[in-house]
């Protein structure tokens, strides 16, 4: 019995010898984390909410000016230039070309007008 194991420890070591010296030539995988889903794993996923406290730090990029929150559109709003800045997974995204344009209710009076 104990010769058996030593002529299969002897057997395995020249696999591994020889497995070790052609090791080089084998190239290196990368392994990549993958977030696996399924479908039924999906929900209504709400979003993170936004922390308001960030506000009195952030400005817009384009006026340097404060922006007000919207909670409804969940966006920053620049009321002067007209735009706003959507956030995403509570982090505001402040990239001019991202930001859309809001419309200004400058031509609509104040008091309704009576005819």
């Amino acid at each position: 019995m104990f010769q058996n194991v030593l002529s299969r420890l002897a057997t395995e070591a020249g696999r591994v010898q020889r497995c070790v010296k052609y090791a080089p030539l084998l190239r290196p995988v990368a392994s990549a984390p993958v977030s696996v889903r399924s479908f039924t794993d999906v929900k209504d996923e709400a979003q993170q909410p936004f922390d308001t406290s960030l506000l009195q730090f952030l400005v817009c990029p384009l006026s340097k000016k404060p922006l007000k929150y919207e909670v409804k559109t969940n966006e920053l709003i620049n009321e002067e230039l007209g735009i706003a800045y959507p956030i995403i997974d509570g982090i505001p995204n402040m990239i001019p070309q991202d930001a859309r344009l809001i419309q200004k209710d400058t031509e609509t009076p104040a008091e309704p007008t009576q005819g």
